[in-house]
């Protein structure tokens, strides 16, 4: 699959949100947001979402829940390394 995604945010240190379509609008959309939030105590929380909707979403509904999800957790745990030095 080729998305080309619109860039709907871009907020340097704070938040990034794109939207995709599978060929056209309806079938198959992906909204993909990162924020990053300041916590009172210091540091941040990241926080990463995707909104997945259209007709085609029953038919990759087991692919998002395990092999997206998958993508997700290990880039999550890569950028934590990355941002504690590690």
């Amino acid at each position: 699959m080729t998305f080309r995604p619109l860039v709907l945010t871009a907020e340097p240190g704070r938040e990034l949100r794109w939207l995709g379509h599978l060929l056209i609008p309806g079938l198959f959309d992906g909204e993909h947001i990162f924020i990053i939030e300041p916590l009172v105590a210091g540091g941040v929380r990241f926080i990463q979402r995707e909104i997945i909707t259209g007709l085609f979403v029953p038919l990759f509904a087991y692919r998002l829940d395990t092999e997206t999800r998958r993508g997700f957790e290990d880039m999550n745990h890569a950028l934590k390394l990355l941002a504690e030095g590690e």
